[in-house]
C-alpha cells in the first residue's frame, strides 16, 4: 500500500509541475516576473530561517538573515530618497501587509484621522482600513486611473478640522496610473492641514520609480511618509514578499520590547520569512541598480511595441506615463483564459514584465487578429 501511495504522490507532483509550467508559459495579465534563478540558494532551504523581531535589533534567535534584510531596506531607502539618518523598514509577506503597516503607523500617529483613498486603490486597502477601524472616504479616479485631485481637495476642505491620512498609489492595478505625491502635499499645505500622513502604495512601479523620466513624484523627498512595494512582482521571487520603508522616528512610536525573543516588536507578523529577505538580497546584488534600470527599460520598450502592434489592428490601446502596462478594451473569454488576462468592467490589460518578449506579444496579437478576422468572415456576425 505504501508503494502505491508513494507512486500516487509522485504522479500528483508530476501533474502539478506540468500544470504550473504550462500556466507559467502563458500569462500576460499579472505583474509577476518569472525570469529568476535562485538555484545558488537551494542549500539554504535546509534551514528554518525566521526573521522574527526587528531587523535592526539583535535577537536570541540566530537562524536569520537580518543582515541581508537591512541591505535590501538600505537599497530601497536610497532609491526612495529617504533621509539617511531617519529611515527604517522590514520585509513583509506582501504588498497588503506593507499597506497595513503604513496605515497602522498613521493611525497610531493620528488616532482621530480620516483616511482618503481613490476608487482605483488596491483592494487590500479597504480591508486594511476595516481591520484598523479608521473612518474613510473614497475619492473619485480620473479616466486614466489617477486620483482626482479636485475631488480630494474638496473632501479635505470639508473635513479640514480632522487629521488626514492619504493613501496614494504609484501604479494602480488595472491602468498603472501614478498619483502625484507632491501635488497631494501641495493641497494639504494650501488647506493648512498640518496633521497629515501620506502612505504611497508602490507595489509594482516603486521598484523602478527612480528610473522613470521625467520623474513622477512619489518618494520621501516628494512628501511620502512611508512607501511599500512588492518583492515578487518586478524583481521576481518564488515566494510572495513585500517591502515597507518608513521613518525610524515614526517606528519608534509603536515599538515594544519582547523579553521572550530579546528584541523589539515593531512588525505586523511575529515570525517572518527569512528566505524572502535572502532572495531579494541575492537578486538586487546580482543585477545591481544598473541592472534594475536596464530591466525597466526593456519592459518599457516591450510595452511600447505591444501598444503599437495593437493599434495596427485598430484596437485603441494606450499606456500611462512611464508605464509597462498596456490598456485596451475587454477581449473574448477565449483570449482572456488562454493568456490569463486580468479584466475589470470593460478594460483588459497586458503587463510587460521583464520576462515578456516581443515573440510572446506577437503570438498574443496574432491570436487577436485571428479572432477578429474570423468574426468579420462569420455570416451571422457572431464574435
Amino acid at each position: 500500500m505504501a508503494e502505491v501511495a508513494n507512486l500516487s504522490n509522485q504522479q500528483q507532483l508530476h501533474r502539478l509541475l506540468r500544470q504550473l509550467k504550462q500556466s507559467s508559459d502563458l500569462f500576460l495579465g499579472y505583474p509577476v516576473a518569472k525570469d529568476f534563478d535562485y538555484s545558488e540558494l537551494y542549500a539554504f532551504l535546509d534551514y528554518p530561517i525566521n526573521n522574527l523581531g526587528d531587523p535592526y535589533e539583535d535577537s536570541t534567535y540566530k537562524v536569520q538573515t537580518h543582515d541581508m534584510e537591512r541591505e535590501v531596506i538600505d537599497t530601497f531607502a536610497k532609491l526612495f530618497r529617504a533621509n539617511p539618518k531617519d529611515y527604517w523598514g522590514y520585509i513583509t509577506n506582501g504588498g497588503s501587509e506593507s499597506n497595513l503597516y503604513g496605515l497602522y503607523i498613521a493611525r497610531e500617529l493620528y488616532p482621530k484621522a480620516m483616511v482618503y483613498s481613490s476608487e482605483s486603490t488596491h483592494y487590500s486597502v479597504k480591508k486594511n482600513i476595516h481591520l484598523l477601524n479608521i473612518p474613510s472616504i473614497v475619492i473619485r479616479s480620473q479616466e486614466n486611473g489617477e486620483i482626482d485631485y479636485e475631488d480630494l481637495e474638496s473632501m479635505l476642505r470639508f473635513n479640514r478640522h480632522k487629521p488626514a491620512i492619504i493613501l496614494t498609489t504609484f501604479g494602480t492595478t488595472m491602468k498603472e496610473a501614478k498619483d502625484d505625491v507632491a501635488r497631494v502635499k501641495g493641497i494639504l499645505k494650501k488647506l493648512a492641514i498640518q496633521d497629515h500622513y501620506i502612505h504611497c502604495d508602490a507595489a509594482l512601479s516603486g521598484s523602478f520609480g527612480a528610473f522613470i523620466e521625467p520623474h513622477i513624484p512619489f518618494d520621501f523627498q516628494d512628501g511620502a511618509d512611508s512607501i511599500s512595494i512588492s518583492g515578487h512582482k518586478f524583481i521576481g521571487s518564488p515566494i510572495p514578499s513585500g517591502v515597507i520603508v518608513t521613518k525610524r522616528s515614526l517606528r519608534d512610536r509603536i515599538a515594544k520590547g519582547v523579553s521572550y525573543i530579546g528584541t523589539l516588536d515593531t512588525t505586523i507578523s511575529g515570525s517572518r520569512n527569512g528566505h524572502s529577505a535572502l532572495f531579494l538580497w541575492y537578486a538586487i546584488k546580482k543585477m545591481g541598480l544598473e541592472g534594475l534600470k536596464k530591466r525597466y527599460l526593456h519592459s518599457l520598450e516591450v510595452a511600447q511595441y505591444c501598444k503599437n502592434e495593437l493599434l495596427k489592428l485598430g484596437i485603441p490601446a494606450w499606456t500611462n506615463e512611464g508605464a509597462i502596462t498596456v490598456v485596451f478594451p475587454k477581449v473574448s473569454e477565449n483570449i482572456k483564459e488562454k493568456w490569463q488576462l486580468a479584466t475589470e468592467e470593460e478594460v483588459t490589460h497586458v503587463i510587460c514584465m521583464p520576462n515578456v518578449t516581443r515573440k510572446q506579444i506577437d503570438e498574443f496579437v496574432s491570436d487577436l487578429a485571428y479572432e477578429m478576422e474570423a468574426a468579420e468572415n462569420d455570416p451571422r456576425g457572431c464574435k
